[in-house]
């Protein structure tokens, strides 16, 4: 929502306030189809050159991210954190025998299910199973375990992350590919230098249009863009962190509870359930 009121401000404000304070929209919007189809379609042709097929697809894909947000909210984080409960209690009183059906078969699994905002994100489930099957094979050093989650955390994380450096890139070009058009349009200009003073000052206003629109694209419309998905990436990050800490600290001997506090304690602020609410939420867990 407030993606779409701030590209909105942005329009709104620039062009706007451009003709409030008298200046001639007829000019922008005449030299606009031109200048649009230098900056914008070389900024789109080198983005395809520089990245490859899956990038430019999860870029694609990422951009609608702006208007939503990340997908992990204080229900989700509730809900993990729950999972996250139950498995290690029953592994605490039952025994790793207890629960390898579950981390074998998650998508058939009565305790996974039991959570259903969290199994809509398929990497979670993978990533919870993938590391307590580890667990159930023997590998039980906590300082082990965690640096191999914090390996494929970090993978994770850079292959998310390409989205934003590929538009961060093409955001970067665009103020020089916004100077190409202007010089383009001053050598058009320069073609006309025996016509009158008002058509000169029109063609050289037109060419002027290239620079800005290179640096509006890229300042106003791109750069915000790409900061977003990245600040919507480390956002998203943060829920398998809440895994990763609530597994080692499992390893490392603590009881459940405190697994699990260890836990809450990495989620981020705004969706962090208080210590008696989270208490109140577990005590219900069977």
């Amino acid at each position: 929502m407030f993606a779409a009121i701030g590209l909105f401000g942005v329009f709104f404000c620039v062009f706007g306030g451009y003709v409030i304070f008298g200046g001639k929209i007829g000019i922008i919007v005449e030299a606009l189809p031109k200048e649009v189809m230098i900056i914008g379609g070389s900024a789109v042709a080198s983005f395809l050159i520089a990245n490859s097929t899956h990038v430019i697809k999860q870029s694609l894909g990422d951009v609608k991210k702006i208007f939503g947000g990340s997908r992990f909210h204080k229900k989700e984080y509730m809900e993990l954190l729950a999972l996250l409960y139950q498995i290690l209690k029953t592994m605490k009183t039952k025994g790793v025998l207890a629960i390898e059906q579950h981390i074998e078969k998650p998508m058939e699994s009565n305790i996974f299910n039991a959570y259903p905002t969290v199994m809509k994100d398929s990497f979670t489930i993978k990533f919870i199973a993938d590391y307590l099957r580890m667990f159930s094979i023997g590998v039980d050093n906590p300082h082990e375990m965690e640096s191999l989650m914090e390996q494929e955390l970090d993978k994770i994380k850079h292959e998310a992350m390409h989205s934003s450096h590929a538009i961060q890139t093409m955001a970067d070009a665009m103020p020089a590919l916004g100077i190409v058009a202007a010089v383009l349009g001053v050598i058009k200009t320069m073609a006309s230098i025996t016509e009158p003073p008002e058509v000169l000052g029109k063609l050289i206003g037109g060419a002027l249009v290239g620079t800005f629109m290179g640096i509006f694209l890229s300042y106003c419309i791109a750069a915000p863009i790409a900061s977003r998905l990245k600040a919507i990436v480390e956002e998203e990050m943060q829920f398998y962190n809440v895994v990763r800490a609530a597994v080692t600290a499992h390893l490392a001997g603590y009881a459940p509870q405190v697994s699990i506090e260890s836990a809450r304690k990495k989620v981020p602020s705004d969706y962090m359930p208080d210590f008696a609410e989270l208490e109140e939420a577990l005590s219900q867990i069977s």
